[in-house]
């Protein structure tokens, strides 16, 4: 959020995110976050989760398809309100070796196609692939210049948010000259 402040200052950004909650938590306070009365009417909404889902699949019942809906009715609701959606893949945590299997890692890879197919369906404006943009040589897990300072194979560091900042400032100022 500083880095977009940084490089729009006559824009405003705000980050509604809460580390560790699934996207079923993320759309139950979605619209009240973002769309409530008295809430400024925002042109662009950033939409990133799903990792703390695909690893609650044994002991919260979460499955890509569940996933898939809560983010789907998360995208809906922006757009709803005449916001543009960015949505971004899930990042990659293969790293993170005490819950991450084969069978997540596909569950990964399957919610990760289903938000590119969003975009591609228009149902969201722009897909920032965290997946691709944080991993290198093993797809499935951080590149070792992102990882710094955490250690668990999960968190990003500095560079890794850096990254993909570049990334989504791309994709913003791309949608704002087509509104243009």
């Amino acid at each position: 959020i500083e880095m977009l402040r940084e490089r729009c200052p006559d824009s405003r950004f705000d980050n509604y995110g809460k580390g560790g909650q699934m996207v079923s938590q993320m759309r139950a306070r979605f619209d009240s976050d973002i769309f409530e009365a008295g809430k400024p009417p925002y042109t662009h909404v950033i939409v990133f989760g799903g990792v703390n889902d695909l690893y609650s699949d044994l002991t919260a019942g979460r499955t890509p398809a569940k996933i898939e809906g809560d983010l789907g009715q998360m995208y809906e609701q922006a757009r709803r309100h005449g916001a543009k959606v960015v949505a971004m893949t899930v990042a990659p945590w293969g790293g993170f070796s005490r819950y991450f299997n084969a069978s997540r890692s596909s569950a990964t890879l399957e919610v990760n196609r289903w938000i590119f197919a969003q975009r591609d369906a228009g149902r969201v404006d722009a897909v920032v692939d965290a997946y691709g943009l944080l991993s290198c040589g093993d797809r499935t897990m951080l590149c070792a210049r992102y990882v710094p300072p955490h250690k668990d194979g999960l968190h990003f560091g500095p560079e890794g948010h850096r990254r993909l900042f570049e990334a989504l400032f791309e994709r913003l100022a791309l949608t704002l000259q087509a509104l243009g």
